[in-house]
């Protein structure tokens, strides 16, 4: 019997009982803390033969521990937290779930749009306090939608605005531009893109820098942001000026840097409340995303455990 390590809240959390599934695969599921606190885990990666991995750090500390482990299966698609050489030169395989989340986190960019154009959480607060009052928004359909990042999020999302007659552009330098075409987007560079683009969508992998105050000095103003990818990928300083400035109309966010430990920040500001709508890590918390990230991590645990080889391997680059 293989002990499998579970730290992902949401693991078996869905539809489908996935430790029902470990147990006829021979296995037992053990749980840990999310936030990976290593004297925490210590005791419990001592006998962990898998390890399904949530957002909390893997560190070579981590895998120094754990000396029967054989696979960390990243419960999600990002790896950045996950000391990915130190995992090789252990001979300790890492997979992630890729596309398992991506219809979930396309719903609820498209879903920020819509709030944001048409001021629906502001509505409802001023509703609260007895202010009926209107205040005038736009319509998906009529503005042009700018995709930062073209991989299976952004697609997803130009495939479902194409059903309000939205114009799209996309830009992705991993991608040719038959392949964004195909899509159903024009491909543009970035900042071109920020010059034609009504609302602007990052769907972007983090580590980088993309909305800054150089770039916003060349936004269409009055346009819309949409962050429901990373948050250092823009500058809160800056786009919290450039909402009380007017160059942006609004900011929508399923993040923010710092995330729960985030009160501080610009963003989050009284008066900036009608202009600014933040979720909490919403995007991929949907019944059918947990299912898929369980169904992918688990597959493949058992997989590896069984003597096979995953079917989504990450590959260090060190």
């Amino acid at each position: 019997m293989g002990v499998i390590l579970v730290t992902s809240r949401s693991f078996s959390g869905g539809d489908l009982d996935l430790e029902g599934r470990a147990a006829v695969a021979g296995h037992r599921i053990m749980r840990g803390p999310a936030h990976h606190d290593l004297e925490q885990l210590r005791p419990l990666l001592h006998g962990a033969d898998a390890w399904i991995a949530g957002t909390g750090p893997v560190t070579d500390a981590h895998l120094a521990v754990a000396r029967k482990l054989k696979i960390v299966a990243r419960y999600g698609v990002g790896t950045e937290a996950v000391d990915l050489a130190a995992a090789a030169a252990r001979r300790i395989l890492v997979t992630n779930t890729p596309g398992a989340n991506a219809g979930a986190v396309a719903d609820h960019a498209v879903g920020l749009m819509l709030a944001a154009l048409r001021h629906i959480p502001d509505g409802d607060r001023r509703v609260r306090d007895g202010d009926w009052s209107v205040r005038r928004g736009r319509e998906l359909g009529a503005a042009t939608l700018g995709v930062v990042g073209f991989g299976r999020i952004g697609q997803g999302v130009a495939k479902r605005v194409s059903g309000f007659g939205t114009r799209v552009l996309a830009t992705d330098p991993f991608l040719p531009d038959d392949a964004v075409r195909a899509a159903g987007a024009e491909p543009m560079g970035l900042d071109e893109l920020f010059r034609a683009a009504d609302v602007i969508t990052l769907h972007a992998p983090g580590g980088q820098r993309l909305v800054d105050a150089e770039r916003i000095t060349g936004i269409r103003p009055g346009a819309v942001l949409v962050n429901t990818a990373r948050p250092d990928l823009v500058d809160e300083l800056e786009v919290a000026r450039a909402l009380r400035d007017g160059v942006l109309s609004g900011y929508a966010a399923d993040t923010l840097d710092g995330d729960t430990a985030a009160s501080a920040s610009p963003l989050l500001a009284d008066d900036l409340a009608d202009r600014v709508i933040v979720t909490p890590h919403l995007g991929a918390q949907t019944t059918q995303a947990v299912d898929n990230m369980g169904r992918m991590s688990l597959d493949d645990v058992i997989s590896v455990l069984r003597g096979d080889e995953p079917a989504h391997p990450v590959r260090s680059n060190a």
